[in-house]
This record gives structure tokens, C-alpha cells and sequence, in this order.
């Protein structure tokens, strides 16, 4: 079997409106364990705070794979965990949030496998609807592919018109109302015209990337240049974006990439990629 194959994906949705205290206490244990070792020190923010009130508005995908050393035999491997967000005048809008992948188990793809439950898992609740979804980053290869996989993303080089008053209520109301359960500094400034939360991370976060640190490019030098331009990484600036998606959309965009395997460098190229 593959390492690929060796794990169970469990997918939880608001998982604080129905776990016991001993169960929501265990996963916020797991969770924090994965955290700390893909992070190091991790913030005890989103999932990681422990907080009932947030995690009956998370949706968690997490990653387990066996280990006998385990009082009930599993470890967790990694999980990504997404915040389902209340916007006035807009409704629930699900923030990209959290992703963390163990040291021992990268190279299983669990990022994408984890990441695609979530997604898809949500999506199937609402089959038929259009679902907005935010991601705040400043990690180039992150804002590249929610830029790639999402629509209508902005700010987003596939994306020329002016946002809608939805995308700037969306972005607007995460400056204002949603900054500590997304781990943004209090002092941060946000750029309406732009997207752009200045100050975002302080110096010491852990989620601090360096401009030269090619560990966190994205794999298409276009998608790099368009949002290393809008941030100043030695600030701790961050990228707000703001986009949507629906099942009907993925599964179109599935199609595409087997049908016409080339859908996605054509539009890269359109950019000059």
C-alpha cells in the first residue's frame, strides 16, 4: 500500500454543536499536536482555541493514520479547517482558514485531499447554491491556487472587473469583525481599494514568509509576480481575497482538466505565463 493510502479522512462539520466536552477536548488536543509540529509554537486561534462557540462554526477535515503506540490506535496526520463566517447583508461565507500537515507525513498530498474534502463535502450541502469563500494569506503558492481553482476571485489576475459590493462587504467585514479568530494584529490597517491587510502579521508570527523564500512560491511564476507586487513582506502584509464557488462549477472545472488537459496553461498564458 502506498503512503498515500494510509490514512482515514474524517470530515466534521460544526463540530461544536454536537461533540461532548471529553470529544471536543480530544480533537482540539490532536489538532494542536499536528499544529505545533508543522508550525512550531502555533496560535491558539480558529480550531487550535479550543472554544466551543468557534468550532460549531468550523468545518474540519482531518487525516489519521494508524499508530499502535496510540491508546485508540490513530494519530492525526493533519487536518484543514475551514470558518463558516455571519457577513450582514450577504449570509455565511466559508473562510479558507487552517491547513497543517504533520513533518512525518508530507509527501502523502494530504494538503490537497484535505483541503478538496472540505470543499466538496460543503458544497454538497448545498448543491445547488453559489457559495462565497474567502482566504487571507501571504503565502504566494496558498493565494495562487485559491486564485486558479475559485471564480471570480479578487484581488486575482484572472479577475479584471471591479469587485462587487458583495466581495467588498466580504473582505470589509473580515477587517472588521473577524480579525482575532482569523489570527489578523488588531493594529493591522486594511485597504479597502486593495484587499490588502498592512501589518497583518507581527514579527514574530509564525506565519511570517520572507519575499526570497521560494519554499512557498507558487508553481506559476505569473501568479507570484501579480501578488508578491501588492505586498510588503517585510511589513507582515496579507492578501485578502474574496471569491466563489458551487459543485456545479467544480465539477465543470474537473471536466475541463480531463477533457482539455490544457484549459489551465492556455488561461496562464493569456496572462503572459
Amino acid at each position: 500500500m502506498s503512503k498515500a493510502n494510509n490514512y482515514r479522512i474524517e470530515y466534521l462539520f460544526r463540530p461544536g454543536q454536537y461533540l461532548d466536552d471529553d470529544r471536543l477536548a480530544r480533537l482540539v488536543e490532536h489538532l494542536r499536536e499536528v499544529a505545533d509540529d508543522a508550525l512550531g509554537d502555533a496560535p491558539r486561534y480558529q480550531c487550535l482555541s479550543g472554544e466551543r462557540e468557534i468550532l460549531a462554526r468550523n468545518v474540519i477535515a482531518v487525516a489519521w493514520r494508524r499508530d499502535a503506540a496510540r491508546p485508540d490506535g490513530w494519530r492525526c496526520a493533519g487536518f484543514c479547517a475551514a470558518l463558516l463566517l455571519d457577513i450582514e447583508e450577504v449570509g455565511e461565507v466559508l473562510h479558507l482558514g487552517l491547513t497543517c500537515v504533520g513533518n512525518d507525513d508530507r509527501g502523502a498530498r494530504l494538503t490537497h485531499k484535505l483541503t478538496s474534502t472540505v470543499l466538496v463535502r460543503t458544497l454538497l450541502r448545498r448543491p445547488f447554491d453559489k457559495v462565497w469563500v474567502s482566504n487571507v494569506a501571504c503565502v504566494l503558492s496558498s493565494l495562487g491556487n485559491v486564485a486558479l481553482h475559485f471564480d471570480d476571485v479578487h484581488p486575482s489576475p484572472f479577475y479584471a472587473l471591479p469587485p462587487t459590493w458583495r466581495h467588498r462587504r466580504i473582505a470589509a467585514q473580515i477587517a472588521r469583525r473577524h480579525r482575532e479568530e482569523i489570527c489578523i494584529a488588531t493594529d493591522a490597517v486594511f485597504e479597502p481599494d486593495t484587499f490588502i491587510m498592512r501589518g497583518s502579521n507581527p514579527p514574530d508570527s509564525v506565519f511570517l514568509k520572507g519575499e526570497q523564500d521560494v519554499r512557498f512560491y507558487h508553481r506559476e511564476g505569473v501568479l507570484n509576480r501579480f501578488y508578491r507586487a501588492l505586498m510588503d513582506f517585510d511589513a507582515g502584509d496579507e492578501v485578502i481575497q474574496v471569491g466563489h464557488a458551487s459543485l456545479f462549477g467544480m465539477l465543470q472545472y474537473a471536466a475541463r482538466q480531463i477533457l482539455l488537459p490544457g484549459t489551465r496553461r492556455s488561461r496562464l498564458q493569456e496572462l503572459g505565463a
